[in-house]
């Protein structure tokens, strides 16, 4: 690797990654902060080296952390070298005298490479006063053939995009005024503890139009000029450090690195970062108190967690996650030349200031290898597992060759950190009231329900906030590929659940369980409800044959990929391989789908159908009028609607369930009256949160004890008077409702 030293400092190496090539240049014994926008002698060094190495696409300068310029800016640069180079190492002052080109020659030897505005400015001025001169002039060819050769070099250099972006701004500009070059060159800095890079700089003319602060992260959200993309900024408490800890968690990190976890650690994440947390805060306290650093507990405490993060976890990836806002993160191949992106709760589709490197996305896989225990290899191109770090947790689905061609690429889904519930998808509008009170009804029912959709249409969200509907009482059984859905915050809620987690039909060469033996086995678990994270492939079967069997018992539910019911037959029976008469054992499919604005930028998402499957069609039920619908959106009134067919009683399910119960059974009007009841308990609870401003109302800590006073308040009408008297279980209901909330909000007081 070839090198030059300048100096004290600017010593370079050229470097070859991939298809990059990299100047990085070692600026540590510098007295400044290495800048090509800043300094002059910054500028000037990266031109003379661009001279040399024109195939340079990216320029890193070094000091403690790494200040890298990508490709574009590099090509700005080398517009100025190329100049250069034409200009003075291709002679065209040969046929100029010393004394008549002076002033020409110190401007392009003295501001050329290191301030290129400021040598359009001169040279204007140069030539403004060769042309008054030239009337006046003994010798007039001389100063015409001055006037020439300046017109020539202002003429390309007006070219470049450095005086191109700087020429608005050349009426208020100073001599020596570097402003301008923050148009052009803005680094991306990664410090020596983390391979990612971060944009530190706002975007250039973009419009704030959000800002908040997640623990002691700084976000902006930017409208950007000429594009409706958004930009998402942060800018995380590593990059507030002082120098002083700065220099302690750089130690620390060399230290704590000579030890990786082995395969057995990783098997408990949780138990492996606490240890690493321990023995991080006593180095770093050791290491303090060695270089009479004064830490206080919490700055401490903010040093071990960075710490942490850049060594057994995963960066600004979980940066990014503890933002509970942020739906889902991409990364795209190849790693190092693309921003992550963001799905934003309120804004939406976003770009990031912050760029991984390869090198990020292999330790990232490795530690995902690590805690799955799946395989990412060639002949495992794809690996679906879970992330759980503190205070948040995501699916992580990765790519890799030969699938994908440029390298490996991430996408999380982060998952919400308390349950979705039925209340809060009314305040969200995803569904209506009364749709609240038909599921709530299906579910102590216990029919058999596929909640259907789009990706990222809500679908695990929706079967997640199905669960905290189930009582209390009964014991439920997931069965996941992926772990999604929210079984730890049910468990610390009292709920009886057993996970099982099985093996992903995209990975081979694993030791878990396939899909279709994991509910096979739910069966001989005992009386229990399944949950189905996902109905993939041959586990469909096996679930139609639990649907069968406990269709009467107890709720079975689950997800399945398809936009409409018919969609939902079509990929249960034309693809998974289901008979049709097998698939009549699905009671009730809800769609839940993202619903587009007329001018495409936005999407909310809504439940678009409840359907039940009606049991007396042969072979097309859609021909067969074998779909009901019960509820259908109406993007009029954007809100899930009530059908004739379910206002005329003319449900096949409810009937069903209300045969078995006696003050129901062939009585419409009692089964209509308890579907308002949980219709108006569902409605009381989120006009409640939105007279009082709280949302903890509608949260799985608060709904969950909601609904089991429902129904013993239920149960103790029904006992004290012998029927269901809707009117007095809401009364008492309602009373309970303002107590418990009071209650709840003097204790936050």
């Amino acid at each position: 690797m070839p090198e030059e030293k300048r100096g004290e400092c600017f010593s370079y190496e050229v470097l070859r990654e991939g298809d990059e090539t990299i100047l990085r240049i070692d600026a540590e014994r510098c007295p400044f902060l290495p800048s090509i926008e800043d300094s002059p002698l910054c500028m000037a060094r990266a031109v003379e080296h661009l001279m040399e190495t024109p195939e340079i696409t990216r320029i890193v300068f070094h000091q403690k952390r790494d200040y890298e310029y990508d490709y574009e800016q590099v090509k700005a640069l080398l517009e100025i070298a190329s100049l250069y180079n034409h200009v003075v190492r291709h002679n065209a002052f040969t046929y100029t005298d010393a004394a008549g080109y002076a002033d020409l020659r110190s401007i392009v030897y003295n501001w050329l490479k290191s301030d290129p505005v400021a040598a359009f400015v001169e040279l204007k001025r140069l030539a403004r006063r060769l042309h008054i001169m030239l009337d006046k002039s003994v010798d007039a060819d001389k100063t015409e053939k001055q006037l020439s050769l300046i017109s020539y070099v202002l003429d390309k250099l007006e070219e470049t995009r450095v005086v191109q972006s700087a020429k608005e701004h050349l009426d208020s500009y100073r001599l020596g005024d570097r402003a301008v070059y923050r148009l052009v060159f803005k680094p991306t800095i990664r410090s020596d503890f983390m391979f990612t890079r971060v944009m530190a700089s706002y975007p250039q003319n973009g419009e704030e139009i959000d800002n908040y602060s997640v623990g002691n992260t700084e976000i902006t959200v930017f409208n950007l000029p000429d594009t409706v993309e958004k930009m998402y900024h942060i800018i995380p408490p590593e990059f507030k450090l002082s120098e002083e800890k700065y220099d302690l968690l750089d130690s620390a990190r060399k230290i704590i690195s000579e030890h990786k976890p082995t395969k057995q650690e990783f098997v408990d994440p949780e138990r492996m970062r606490q240890v690493f947390y321990n023995i991080g805060r006593d180095l770093l306290e050791e290491l303090a108190a060695k270089r009479g650093v004064k830490l206080r507990f919490r700055e401490l405490e903010e040093l071990t967690s960075i710490l942490v993060r850049y060594t057994v976890g995963f960066g600004l990836i979980e940066v990014l996650l503890e933002d509970e806002k942020i739906q889902d993160i991409t990364v795209n191949s190849p790693m190092g030349h693309t921003p992550m992106f963001i799905v934003h709760q309120d804004h939406d589709e976003c770009m990031t200031n912050i760029i991984p490197t390869a090198n990020e996305g292999d330790s990232w896989a490795s530690k995902l290898r690590l805690i799955s225990g799946r395989p990412l290899d060639e002949a495992n191109p794809v690996m679906d597992t879970e992330l759980l770090i503190p205070g948040a947790r995501a699916r992580a689905a990765v790519i890799t060759q030969p699938l994908n061609p440029a390298g490996i690429a991430y996408a999380f889904r982060r998952h919400r950190d308390r349950p979705w519930t039925l209340p809060l998808f009314v305040k969200n509008r995803m569904i209506s009231p009364l749709s609240a009170g038909v599921l709530s009804f299906l579910i102590d029912g216990a029919r058999t329900m596929l909640i259907a959709g789009t990706r990222s249409s809500g679908k695990t969200s929706l079967l997640g906030a199905v669960m905290t509907e189930v009582i209390r009482k009964y014991r439920q059984v997931t069965i996941e590929d992926t772990l999604e859905l929210p079984v730890s915050a049910l468990k610390n809620l009292g709920y009886n659940i057993q996970s099982m987690k099985v093996a992903s039909i995209l990975t081979k060469g694993t030791n878990e369980v396939s899909a279709d033996e994991g509910i096979r086995t739910t069966l001989r678990m005992g009386d229990s409800c399944l949950i189905i994270g996902e109905v993939r492939s041959v586990e469909a079967k096996a679930l139609y044959e639990a649907m069968r069997i406990g269709a009467l018992a107890n709720l079975v539910a689950g997800t399945v990929h398809g936009d409409s019911p018919y969609g939902v037959f079509d990929r249960v029976v034309n693809d998974l391989g289901v008979p049709k008469t097998s698939f009549k054992a699905t009671d009730v499919i809800v769609v839940a789908n993202p619903i587009k604005s007329p001018d495409g930028l936005h999407r909310q998402r809504r439940v678009t159908q409840i359907t039940e499957v009606g049991k007396y069609w042969e072979q097309e039920p859609l021909m067969e009028k074998g779909f009901r619908d019960l509820l259908k959106y109406d993007p009029i009134n954007d809100s899930l609607e009530p059908t004739v067919d379910l206002l005329n009683g003319e449900s096949e399910v409810i009937k069903g369930i209300a045969s078995n119960v006696k003050d129901w059974a062939g009585n419409w009007d009692a089964v209509w009256d308890n579907i308002m009841l949980r219709t108006n308990v569902k409605k009381a609870m989120v006009e409640l949160s939105e007279k009082t401003g709280s949302t903890a109302i509608l949260e799985a800590d608060f709904v969950v004890p909601a609904n089991d006073m429902f129904h013993r308040i239920s149960d103790k009408i029904k006992e004290e008077t012998g029927v269901m008297d809707s009117k007095r279980i809401l009364f008492e209901w309602n009373d309970w409702l303002k107590r418990a909330v009071r209650k709840m909000s003097e204790k936050n007081a």
